[in-house]
C-alpha cells in the first residue's frame, strides 16, 4: 500500500513539473505556438520532408488533429505543403527555413529553462537524477 501511495506521489510531482514547465515555455516562447507545434517541426527538422500520416502515427496524433497543427503552420510560414510529383494525391509537409529559425529558438528557450531548473539542486542531486533518467531510458 505504501509502494502504491509513492508511485501516485511521484506522478502527482512529475505532471506539477510537467505542467510548470510547460507553462513557464508558452509564457517565454512568445510565438503563439504549443509544443506540439514544435514537435512537428522536431519531427520535419529530423526527418525531411513527410507525409501527414506518418507524422501522426509517429507523434501519436490523430489525423484530424495533425490537419489542424499543420494549418497554422503552413499560415505562419513554418511548412510548407509539397504535392509528390509521382503521385500528385500524395501531400508531404517539409520545414521551411524560417519554421528551422523558430524551432531552434524553442529548442534554446526550453534548454534555458530546463537549465534554471535543474541549478536548484546540487550536484549530488543532479547524478542521481541522471541515473534515475538512464535506468528509466533503458529499453528491458
Amino acid at each position: 500500500m505504501e509502494e502504491e501511495q509513492n508511485i501516485f506521489e511521484l506522478i502527482h510531482n512529475m505532471d506539477n513539473f510537467t505542467n510548470k514547465l510547460i507553462i513557464q515555455w508558452n509564457k517565454s516562447f512568445n510565438e503563439d505556438l504549443g509544443v506540439s507545434h514544435v514537435l512537428v517541426l522536431s519531427h520535419l527538422h529530423q526527418n525531411g520532408k513527410s507525409r501527414p500520416s506518418d507524422i501522426a502515427k509517429k507523434l501519436g496524433f490523430t489525423p484530424p488533429t495533425l490537419s489542424y497543427l499543420s494549418d497554422k503552420m503552413v499560415a505562419k510560414e513554418l511548412v510548407v505543403r509539397m504535392v509528390d510529383e509521382a503521385d500528385r494525391r500524395i501531400i508531404y509537409l517539409n520545414i521551411t527555413d524560417k519554421g528551422a529559425e523558430v524551432l531552434g529558438r524553442a529548442i534554446l528557450e526550453g534548454q534555458k529553462l530546463r537549465k534554471n531548473l535543474f541549478q536548484k539542486l546540487n550536484e549530488e542531486d543532479r547524478a542521481q537524477l541522471v541515473r534515475i533518467f538512464e535506468k528509466m531510458n533503458r529499453e528491458d
